[in-house]
């Protein structure tokens, strides 16, 4: 049975500005967003900082942290109070701690697996979150092709924690969209193929429509 999938659109910007075009450009169709921010280490790419992140009060906003020492940061996380806060299963310290702090504050943790992460030798993780992120892009950026290798990651995930919210993150667009939402996913991460449109509203609309086909899957 196909699960219900969500189309989540995702801002990664470089300055108060794009960060503040984005924002009002998907605010008028979507009421959930995953914010990227990297720590300028984790990945090559700097985005804005996380101390000048915001959002709308009214949006269900999922906080994808790429960061080495995401500890460094969490009083502010906490400050900003988003939905879910995912963070990266390759940071270099333990994330139980940095869950359970999150957790306290009514936050909902999430675990992102970069590709060469194998989701048995995160298991501690997963079993702890509420969410499980499989990145299939490139670190830091939009517009990458999907490693469509990575959906042998979900039935994995799936099997440790049948209830996990499982996400997609990486070079989701029309062409790929329908086979990933008939890949017990529950929310799939749309990056340029919005941020690049020149109608995102309608692209959004499009890309809902789709994962909406019944039948073959080509």
């Amino acid at each position: 049975m196909l699960r219900t999938v969500t189309i989540v659109p995702t801002i990664l910007a470089g300055d108060k500005q794009s960060f503040r075009d984005q924002i009002e450009r998907y605010n008028s169709f979507t009421r959930r967003i995953q914010i990227d921010v990297t720590d300028g280490i984790f990945a090559p790419q700097t985005t804005l900082d996380i101390t000048n992140v915001w959002w709308p009060k009214t949006w269900e906003t999922d906080l994808h942290f790429m960061a080495s020492k995401p500890s460094n940061d969490l009083d502010t996380i906490l400050k900003l109070q988003p939905s879910l806060c995912i963070l990266h299963a390759e940071a270099e310290e333990d994330l139980l701690p940095i869950f359970a702090k999150l957790k306290e504050h009514d936050i909902k943790v999430g675990v992102a697996l970069m590709k060469q992460t194998y989701p048995g030798r995160v298991k501690e993780y997963i079993e702890a979150a509420d969410h499980a992120l499989v990145f299939a892009g490139e670190i830091g950026k939009q517009g990458s092709p999907a490693d469509m290798m990575q959906t042998e990651k979900i039935s994995l995930i799936r099997n440790m924690k049948p209830e996990i919210e499982i996400g997609w993150d990486g070079g989701a667009n029309l062409n790929n969209v329908r086979a990933l939402a008939h890949s017990d996913l529950d929310v799939i991460n749309v990056g340029s193929a919005l941020s690049k449109a020149e109608n995102p509203a309608g692209v959004y609309q499009t890309l809902v429509a789709e994962i909406d086909k019944n039948g073959v899957v080509i």
